[in-house]
């Protein structure tokens, strides 16, 4: 199943317009409807928004599988559960963003001390 097939999909599924799909996501209805006929590919940032409305994942709907589903691989949980954020490698390797927009290294620092704060006085 082609992507612009699965948007298409989750977007009836939603009772949405095209319109409507594209005011949430941010591009224009044209470009919307260039997606859904498979006539462009949306960017990384766009399939990115679409996959995060849907709640599925990117390899879902670009086709690549069948499941919807973000869940990590177990492989990845295990990692995330024991990742250490004071690490300066994890911080160095990882970009931590907040509403979307990406922490700098110092706001990263500061974000661990006020967490390491609010736990302390608890």
């Amino acid at each position: 199943m082609k992507y612009g097939h699965r948007i298409a999909s989750l977007r009836d599924e939603r009772h949405l317009t095209q319109e409507e799909l594209a005011h949430k996501v941010g591009i224009t209805r044209s470009a919307l409807s260039h997606y859904e006929n498979s006539r462009r590919e949306p960017d990384y940032d766009t399939i990115q928004k679409i996959a995060d409305f849907f709640s599925v994942s990117i390899d879902y709907l670009m086709g690549r599988n069948d499941d919807p589903g973000q869940e990590p691989s177990t492989t990845a949980q295990e990692f995330v559960s024991q990742l250490e954020l004071s690490d300066q490698a994890v911080l160095d390797k990882f970009t931590l963003t907040i509403d979307g927009r990406e922490l700098t290294a110092e706001e990263a620092t500061r974000f661990i001390h006020f967490i390491r704060a609010q736990r302390s006085s608890s």
